[in-house]
């Protein structure tokens, strides 16, 4: 079984869901995409992950804010509104008859080429918005056991070539550094920064604990997280030191916690990296109160 941060409670009613490709509803076995798809041609597109908790759109407005920046920074032009994309994803979720437990993957593309190229003039079509609801509710098991990293070589890019705040479909090298990993015997990829510095994983933003306090990255080479951007308002609103800093493996090796932060998993423990063990191999006090407040977040952001 696949072990990570991403690790689901098997739903057989996920069997039967519709998909909804341009307003249109299709059985999850009948849902496709031209082949000739910018987002399948070269990966030019832009998405976004959405929880719904009691039929609410958990943080939706910062997802969206960083879905319509996505699309302005790659030059795509939405033909809908925020609250017309809204409207979107509650018609597919009422044809699912959804209500809680639920992920959404919402990804938008450039449109149809008109021949495989990465020239946006030859696209022929307006973008292709694409929703997908899944009853995904993360797996104990992840949250008892924690999960272990490996420093992966593949760095994290630098924002003049790929900005790793951009939310974009192109994400090969996260699926690198994840291969590695793997290979090497552990859950998922630790990336560093091209400095050497620790930045982030290869699908979650990553932190630790030291003498109390919570450290993570600058943010100048991770992903644009909401989820991390709560745990760091968390940590103001509750008097605990939260550093944006530049820190080392060497750092990270000496860590009393570590934990790592998404939409769909929360905080989840990170127990091992790189074969050495952190703290006392299970999750950290700090960790278990963040993961609390977190939760009371999203408890109070869905009444």
């Amino acid at each position: 079984m696949v072990h990570g941060t991403h690790n689901a409670i098997n739903d057989e009613r996920n069997d039967k869901i519709l998909i909804s490709i341009n307003g249109e509803l299709y059985p999850r076995s009948e849902a496709k995409i031209s082949v000739f798809d910018s987002g399948y041609l070269i990966g030019d597109g832009v998405w976004e992950g959405i929880r719904l908790h009691n039929n609410k759109l958990v943080f939706i407005q910062d997802h969206l804010d960083r879905m319509w920046r996505a699309a302005k920074t790659v030059g795509i032009i939405l033909p809908f509104s925020q609250e017309e994309l809204i409207t979107k994803i509650f018609d597919t979720l009422k044809a699912n008859h959804m209500e809680d437990g639920v992920h959404i993957r919402v990804m938008l593309t450039r449109g149809i080429k008109k021949t495989p190229s990465q020239d946006p003039r030859l696209t022929i079509s307006g973008p292709n918005l694409v929703i997908i609801p899944e009853y995904k509710t993360a797996s104990p098991e992840s949250k008892n056991k924690g999960v272990s990293l490996f420093t992966s070589t593949i760095r994290r890019g630098s924002p003049d070539y790929l900005d790793p705040k951009l939310n974009c479909h192109s994400k090969l090298h996260e699926v690198q550094a994840l291969m590695q990993a793997i290979e090497a015997g552990a859950d998922e990829a630790l990336m560093l920064d091209i400095h050497g510095f620790v930045s982030t994983c290869n699908a979650t933003n990553f932190f630790i604990v030291r003498n109390g306090e919570v450290w993570t990255s600058t943010g100048e080479y991770c992903m644009n997280g909401i989820t991390r951007a709560k745990v760091i308002e968390i940590c103001e609103q509750n008097g605990i030191v939260c550093h944006q800093k530049n820190f080392s493996l060497y750092d990270t090796y000496g860590a009393d916690e570590a934990f790592v932060t998404g939409t769909f998993g929360g905080l989840t423990p990170v127990t091992k990296i790189d074969g050495k063990e952190i703290g006392n191999g299970s999750a950290g006090s700090i960790t278990l109160k963040l993961s609390d407040l977190y939760q009371q977040l999203i408890h109070d952001a869905s009444r």
